[in-house]
């Protein structure tokens, strides 16, 4: 099968187009054939282990050292179809289409992947197909998706509340626009101006073009604020809250972690960056409420098998409007 191969740490061209083995099955996994998958901000730090130190020194561990040894193909998203099943499986036939995130895992920048049946240590979740989604929409849906409900079951918004997220032009915040909306709240979209006309029509009141205004010098004050690229300043956006506001941080670093829960501690607002643990509840309401026409999901643009490392580098460019996709 083809696959494309991860060969060092570092740019883009560190992603090769290589004919591997098709793996077989256990026992007790289903073999996948991949239609599609994702190139997310989160792949690219990956593919170049450009993380904080404390995260980067045990990725580098589980990894490999001097260069990645133990993961071969990266990529966590994917949508397919189930086209072998080992013999102690139940859940699933061939011809599911399944769709999903694999977790530490990894491995769907590949024609075939193997999955247990049930998610192990590795993590992941995955499940049947929104009806009528085409696999390149599927396959974009559960890290931004997911990762959005996540942040925002914390807020725990009501009708007519203040939300400003920022950095809402990407997959999860596209996805955070839309179900704040369902919520009710009165939503404030942070991103370059571009994609400003592309949040408006997902349901965000108010748009602000961060290269030419600053949020935090406006003097609005926000229920809550969702800072998915973790670039707001920190002393400002806390400041901008209401006296019972939160601060989700979805990318944090550890002078954020501590500097926000300093402040959390000595006041009435509070700070949340914990990471998300993915369950299959939440992936099952997403479906339903993009099979009922609540939810959209965003693409951008799409590449080939062969095309990853471009697809990388326009990922990194910050451009992407909501997700780019890789079809297989």
């Amino acid at each position: 099968m083809k696959a494309i191969i991860w060969t060092n740490y570092g740019p883009p061209e560190v992603l090769k187009l290589q004919e591997i083995e098709k793996p077989t099955p256990e026992d007790n996994q289903i073999l996948v054939k991949v239609h599609a998958t994702t190139v997310t901000a989160g792949d690219c730090e990956m593919r170049s282990l450009k993380f904080p130190p404390y995260l980067a020194i045990p990725m580098r561990l589980y990894v490999g050292v001097v260069r990645p040894t133990r993961v071969k193909i990266i990529g966590q998203e994917f949508s397919g179809e189930v086209v072998e099943v080992g013999a102690e499986v139940t859940k699933y036939k061939v011809g599911d289409r399944i769709f999903g995130n694999v977790g530490f895992g990894f491995g769907t920048y590949a024609e075939y992947v193997c999955l247990a049946e049930t998610p192990g240590e590795m993590g992941g979740m995955y499940g049947s197909m929104p009806a009528d989604l085409s696999y390149q929409e599927a396959a974009a849906v559960p890290t931004g998706g997911l990762e959005a409900l996540h942040f925002l079951r914390e807020a725990n918004l009501q009708p007519g509340q203040r939300l400003l997220i920022n950095g809402a032009g990407g997959s999860i915040g596209t996805f955070g626009v839309q179900l704040a909306r369902l919520a009710g709240a009165h939503i404030t979209a942070v991103d370059s101006g571009p994609k400003l006309a592309m949040l408006r029509e997902l349901g965000a009141d108010e748009v602000i073009d961060y290269t030419k205004e600053d949020f935090t010098q406006r003097g609005q004050q926000y229920d809550a604020i969702f800072d998915v690229i973790g670039k707001a300043p920190l002393k400002g956006a806390m400041h901008s809250l209401t006296e019972t506001g939160v601060y989700l941080l979805a990318n944090p670093n550890l002078r954020k972690l501590m500097w926000g829960r300093w402040v959390s501690g000595r006041s009435g607002k509070r700070f949340f960056a914990q990471t998300n643990s993915l369950r299959r509840e939440d992936l099952l309401q997403l479906k339903e409420w993009i099979e009922a026409g609540e939810l959209k999901v965003v693409v951008d643009r799409s590449y080939s098998l062969a095309e990853a490392a471009e697809a990388h580098r326009y990922v990194e460019t910050g451009q992407k409007q909501g997700n780019v996709i890789i079809k297989i």
